[in-house]
């Protein structure tokens, strides 16, 4: 099934570590020998692989394709802006039109500087709030890039220096004495944070970490990366009504044209003028293009509804085949809509990454693509979905039985995925 895909891997493990540019499309999450590892195209919901094996994308490029692939509509303004150029000289009214766009929708927008991938974008917002408050350390919650600063926080930290990880703090999400015990040790230039993630917050608890940050005169910086051009037009913050002081977004701006953007408040937003943030291709036309439309295409469209929609449909299914099969000690759902979870729950004789590399084995064997997220493309539809539930309905209780007969490794034919490091 993926005799192509096994031998181009081999062949670019000879000149690309990890044969991939990018660890969550690499080896580290697709088991080796029962999963492909090269897709050649795609098209709305769907994607082929170098063997020409077809495939319902739940990935979505990590969930930067929010409109499907080779979206129409976006093409045909990248395609129209291409024949004036891609990048020049002195910046090009793409940038204001993007922008102005940007303002107009998220409620913390008043200022907006571009990059081209999420990592930029909150590597940029730190320094601002470094920058603006006079402080050093900052306070983080949930998975914002692989820059020092904050991959340093985490169990991937080889190469960081000490003294760097020194000045990034956890907090956990919802729990907000965890956040004021960092405020009582040490002071912060900013609190970053994905609004959400896996759990809705519970108990005001945006609010409230709202209020402490600003009690300690810290910043909010709400990571929107994902939560942008998802939760609503103009993103989680807009979703649950809790205004940062900044925000970052990326992926689905652009439906894959790499385009991130810092947006902020006039006061904080200004001191861009002094620090230093700046790259050749943060005006590039192409991806502004791209995001130019796409804002249009969600405001025509009603994407967002959407997503709303497909997505509780989805969850619908998905807790009623788990109540239904008994499955309720193996697997959970959370999350939103738009971007939803099926967990694994640990097992007395196998681990969450053994049950993982079978239900990726098996699933994939029919047809469907997810790393255990649901990120949902406006190209979805319910067929897509309910194709999603009779895969599925094969799988777990497939994987229950394995269990209860424990003999789930003898029949794990590839190999078994190992713990990268916790992302959220």
């Amino acid at each position: 099934m993926y005799k192509k895909s096994d031998q181009i891997l081999e062949r670019a493990l000879q000149s690309i570590p990890l044969a991939s540019q990018t660890f969550s499309k690499s080896l580290t999450q697709y088991p080796r020998g029962v999963s492909p590892f090269f897709i050649e195209r795609g098209n709305g919901s769907r994607v082929i692989d170098i063997d020409g094996n077809e495939y319902i994308d739940f990935v979505n490029s990590l969930a930067a394709v929010t409109l499907g692939y080779c979206d129409k509509d976006i093409d045909k303004a990248v395609q129209e802006q291409m024949k004036s150029g891609v990048i020049f000289s002195l910046p090009h009214t793409l940038e204001l039109q993007v922008a102005e766009k940007l303002i107009e929708i998220i409620p913390c927008a008043e200022k907006v500087r571009f990059a081209k991938n999420g990592t930029d974008a909150t590597s940029a917002a730190v320094r601002i709030a470094r920058a603006y408050t006079g402080k050093e350390h900052i306070a983080v919650c949930g998975y914002h890039g692989w820059q020092d600063w904050y991959i340093g926080s985490t169990d991937r930290d080889l190469g960081v220096p000490i003294c760097v990880k020194e000045l990034t703090h956890k907090f956990e999400y919802n729990d907000l004495k965890s956040l004021e015990r960092l405020f009582q040790k040490q002071e912060f230039a900013c609190v970053i944070m994905e609004p959400m993630n896996i759990e809705y917050p519970d108990n005001n608890f945006l609010q409230k970490v709202k209020r402490l940050t600003h009690k300690y005169s810290a910043l909010l910086i709400f990571d929107e990366t994902i939560t942008g051009f998802r939760f609503s037009l103009g993103g989680a913050q807009e979703f649950f009504n809790v205004i940062p002081d900044m925000a970052t977004f990326g992926k689905g701006m652009g439906n894959g044209f790499p385009l991130s953007a810092v947006v902020g408040t006039n006061n904080v937003m200004q001191k861009v003028e002094d620090i230093f943030f700046s790259g050749t291709f943060g005006g590039e036309t192409l991806s502004l293009a791209a995001a130019n439309a796409v804002i249009d295409k969600y405001k025509k469209n009603h994407v967002i509804k959407h997503f709303y929609e497909t997505g509780t449909y989805l969850l619908m299914k998905l807790d009623k085949l788990i109540e239904d099969e008994k499955l309720g000690d193996i697997f959970s759902t959370s999350g939103h809509p738009s971007w939803s979870f099926l967990h694994i729950k640990e097992q007395e004789k196998y681990n969450i990454f053994e049950i993982k590399t079978f239900f990726m084995q098996e699933s994939l064997k029919l047809g469907v693509i997810t790393l255990g997220s649901h990120n949902l493309s406006f190209s979805h539809t319910r067929k897509d979905i309910d194709i999603l539930i009779e895969v599925y309905s094969k799988v777990l209780p497939m994987i229950k039985r394995h269990i209860d007969n424990q003999d789930l490794l003898e029949n794990i034919h590839g190999k078994i995925l190992e713990p990268l490091f916790k992302v959220r």
